[in-house]
Order: C-alpha cells, then sequence, then structure tokens
C-alpha cells in the first residue's frame, strides 16, 4: 500500500479535505460495450436533469471550487476534472473514450462529482505527498501539454509532481502496460458520498477492470 500525506499547509487552506483511496491489480483493455452502455445511460440521465449553471451548485463541486480560491487559483480557469466532465456531459457531448481503467473512473466522477486521480502505481516513486503547486513547477498534463499548477493542489512523489485535481500528468497515466493502478477521490468537503462512491469504484473495477488484490483507505 503506498503512503499518502497532506501537507500542513493544504490542511489548513482546505480543513475539510479527504481522500479516498483505493489500489489494485487491473488488466487494463479497449473500452468495453457494457461499460460504455452504464456510462452513456449515467450521461443521458445527468444531461436530461442538469443545466449548465447548476454543476457549480452540485455540493461536492462548489466544495472543490471553494478549495481552489483557498489556494489561490481560479476554478473557471482551471477547472476541476469531474466539472469538466459534466459540463462536457451537459453540453450533449460523450465522454472520450480511452480503456476500460479510465473509462470506469469517468463514470465515477460524473456520477459522484468528486475530482479523481487515476495512476500507474508502477511508475510512483516512493512516498506521496498531496500539497501546494509552486511557481514554475514542471507539470505536462494528459492531452493538456504544460500546466501552470502554482497554487493547484497537487500530489508529487519523488520525481516531482504527477497529479492535479485539473489534470493528471503523462509521467503516470495509466496505459496498456499498467497493472497496478491508484485511484485517489478528492473530497474538499468531507461530503457523505465518498463512501458509496468508492463503493462504485471498486464494482466498476472488479465488473470491467479484471481488478484483485484491492485494497481501500482513506487520508484525512
Amino acid at each position: 500500500m503506498v503512503n499518502i500525506c497532506i501537507s500542513e499547509k493544504l490542511k489548513t487552506l482546505c480543513p475539510k479535505l479527504r481522500l479516498g483511496c483505493i489500489e489494485a491489480d487491473v488488466i487494463v483493455a479497449e473500452p468495453v460495450i457494457e461499460l460504455t452502455s452504464e456510462i452513456n445511460s449515467r450521461s443521458a440521465q445527468i444531461n436530461q436533469s442538469l443545466a449548465i449553471d447548476d454543476i457549480s451548485k452540485i455540493p461536492v463541486i462548489s466544495a472543490s471550487r471553494k478549495a481552489y480560491k483557498a489556494c489561490g487559483k481560479d476554478p473557471a480557469r482551471y477547472r476541476l476534472s469531474a466539472e469538466a466532465l459534466m459540463r462536457r456531459v451537459v453540453s450533449g457531448k460523450d465522454l472520450y473514450q480511452i480503456n476500460n481503467v479510465v473509462d470506469q473512473l469517468n463514470l465515477v466522477s460524473i456520477t459522484s462529482g468528486f475530482s479523481i486521480g487515476g495512476y500507474d502505481a508502477g511508475k510512483i516513486r516512493g512516498d506521496i505527498g498531496f500539497g501546494i503547486g509552486l511557481a514554475g513547477e514542471p507539470y505536462s498534463g494528459i492531452g493538456r501539454g504544460i500546466l501552470n499548477i502554482e497554487n493547484l493542489p497537487v500530489f508529487r512523489d519523488e520525481l516531482g509532481a504527477f497529479g492535479t485535481p485539473t489534470s493528471d500528468s503523462q509521467r503516470t497515466e495509466v496505459s496498456n502496460q499498467t497493472s497496478r493502478f491508484l485511484m485517489i477521490l478528492i473530497d474538499f468537503g468531507s461530503d457523505d458520498q465518498l463512501e458509496t462512491a468508492k463503493q462504485i469504484a471498486i464494482r466498476l473495477l472488479k465488473e470491467y477492470c479484471k481488478a484483485t488484490n484491492i485494497i481501500e483507505f482513506n487520508i484525512n
């Protein structure tokens, strides 16, 4: 099990912050038809029940936006991944299909409202710290290129920053070679849905990613 700690500065700025963590052995494969069907069904429900302006008012997302502001980052310019996914769905666009592991993560995110990091655990070196991004700190986001992570909440290992609630990094992204997967649900508001979201993720990982050796834990 990886060791994760939250920095004192981030705890002070975001006192309700919790992390819901899942580690598992997985088999990465092409998008799964049954999982795609679940995603499409949930996306249709969200599209029919929400307007764009409603998304920022969802308690989980509202708490996350307030956390960004507390850290000194504009959540409208650096959108949280969950908000970006939900805005895409409400706009009538399909979610990108990547692979079974990433797709199930996106389903959990639009279902729960939590921004979620998904990492190839084999590419992480040493312990993980969750802190605040520094000016000029190097970071290459998946599909985004160079990302300014100053004042963003940031996951780091011995090699540097590798994850934010806005975008995961290319260095630790999930690929066909990934065998051990780390999934971190980021709860900035001590929401009572965190455990429910974790159990949804575990079901999806077992059903669609052949997950075994599953470990789940929380970090406060």
